[in-house]
């Protein structure tokens, strides 16, 4: 996307090219799915209601242990008689009607602290793979009509819905809003708890605040619309996953650069915060080695016969534990120095002590208190 100098922008009622912007330099900014997805995750926790179960589940009724000596367990049991509920386990997790173990409580560490650094390189990277086809086609977005990615309109400047999805069916995203609009049950306990329905993610609107347009897209079934000085990961990026197809406004566009900043400006309205680098401008490495202007000053090499080579384990071999470690030889040739001296004086001590066993009546025990002595 860096080597695109401008982008074409599209009249929102013709669909037909009107004029150009430059692009931004927020495009060019650092893919990084790593950080998208552990910013997305951490931020997706923050939105959890607390819960626990009750504080007296498990704990109305009365029971004693009936102690030892009745060739039952120790649990407490419920007192009383005439009913099957009278000497049942009571209290222990493991009894039916019994309390949870670990009771779940209200203050559980629920929210994450995600730093502002973290969560601007997460947007940025989630903006530059939403100008890369293949990601937003990845991420199932069906965009193979759209003229251009990023795809950049006029102000629309009607407040019906009519004109919106008009605009969407021109533009190449009739299948696209088809497949958003489409709303099923969800398959799950959740369909109990609120969430009975899912829906799959639409194009992603953002503009500068024409409430017109507002008005005019938010009726439209899978369709999101962000401001552009606010834009949120959790609608960048849904899921964590990179790729979501962006419809971008004239004066949302042309925004970018004051809002993000480029990587040797500061951004107007990030205090101090300049776009993330690249840590190699080109990642291509097998190009670069192949490229004619590293080849031209490559030293050949002789022709050898393509045999594998074994790699020697040092721990066995000499040779490759001297690659390792230069002192090696030395180390052995003091070692063999020393084992050397050790034979001779052994050697010097066992003739001494046969001969002086022999001369005499003492042992080799006897010799060795001697030779102490």
């Amino acid at each position: 996307m860096a080597t695109r100098p401008t982008v074409t922008v599209y009249n929102a009622k013709t669909s037909k090219p009107s004029t150009t912007l430059a692009l931004p330099a927020v495009f060019s900014a650092p893919i990084r799915p790593d950080i998208v997805q552990f910013v997305h995750m951490n931020m997706a926790k923050n939105h959890r209601q607390a819960y626990a179960v009750s504080e007296m589940a498990g704990h109305q009724v009365t029971a004693e242990s009936w102690g030892t000596g009745r060739a039952v367990a120790r649990i407490p049991r419920v007192g009383g008689g005439g009913t099957s509920r009278s000497g049942q386990g009571a209290y222990g997790n493991m009894c039916r009607k019994g309390r949870m173990f670990a009771p779940t409580k209200t203050w559980r560490r629920w929210h994450r602290r995600v730093s502002v650094n973290q969560k601007r390189y997460a947007v940025v990277s989630a903006l530059a793979a939403s100008a890369v086809a293949p990601l937003v086609m990845a991420r199932g977005h069906r965009i193979e009509k759209v003229a251009e990615i990023p795809f950049v309109v006029s102000s629309l400047n009607s407040k019906k819905t009519k004109e919106a999805v008009s605009f969407l069916a021109a533009a190449g995203l009739k299948g696209e809003v088809a497949k958003a609009a489409t709303k099923s049950n969800r398959a799950g306990a959740g369909k109990m708890r609120g969430r009975r329905y899912v829906q799959r993610r639409g194009p992603l609107v953002v503009h500068g605040g024409d409430k017109h347009l507002i008005h005019a897209f938010r009726n439209v079934p899978g369709v999101e619309l962000a401001h552009v000085q606010k834009l949120n990961l959790l609608q960048l990026a849904p899921g964590g996953h990179v790729g979501r197809f962006i419809i971008w406004t004239q004066d949302a566009f042309a925004q970018l650069d004051s809002v993000f900043g480029t990587e040797t400006t500061a951004s107007k309205s990030k205090f101090g915060y300049k776009l993330p680098r690249h840590m190699m401008s080109n990642a291509d490495v097998s190009r670069i080695v192949q490229s004619d202007e590293v080849q031209s000053v490559v030293r050949p090499t002789k022709s050898r016969p393509l045999i594998a080579r074994v790699k020697k384990n040092p721990l066995t071999n000499v040779y490759a534990m001297q690659k390792l470690n230069p002192t090696t030889f030395m180390r052995r040739r003091a070692a063999l120095a020393g084992s050397r001296q050790t034979f001779k004086r052994t050697q010097a001590i066992r003739k001494a002590r046969h001969q002086y066993t022999k001369d005499s009546k003492f042992s080799g025990k006897s010799f060795v208190r001697a030779m102490l002595a």
